[in-house]
């Protein structure tokens, strides 16, 4: 069965915030088996403009990756920095 991914560009204005966000994380994160492949990684841009970091988290299957987003408890923790 291929392995599903969670591709992020972001920009944290909320470094507090976004350090609670990924605590509250890392439980869910386990429950569905993800892993980190790349996390804040730095990049350099040949143009246009992409965000200051960046992360690759892979799943054991898709449908692992798109039953955590819509997990209700990875829902309330994307509730708590996309206010």
């Amino acid at each position: 069965m291929p392995k599903g991914y969670w591709i992020g560009h972001l920009d944290v204005s909320d470094v507090e915030g976004f350090k609670a966000y990924q605590r509250a994380n890392q439980p869910i994160f386990a429950k569905y088996g993800a892993l980190y492949l790349v996390r804040a990684a730095k990049s350099d841009v040949g143009e246009g403009r992409l965000r200051s970091s960046h992360v690759v988290i892979e799943f054991p299957s898709f449908e692992a990756a798109l039953a955590c987003y819509r997990s209700p408890e990875y829902q309330e923790a994307l509730r708590s920095v996309c206010r």
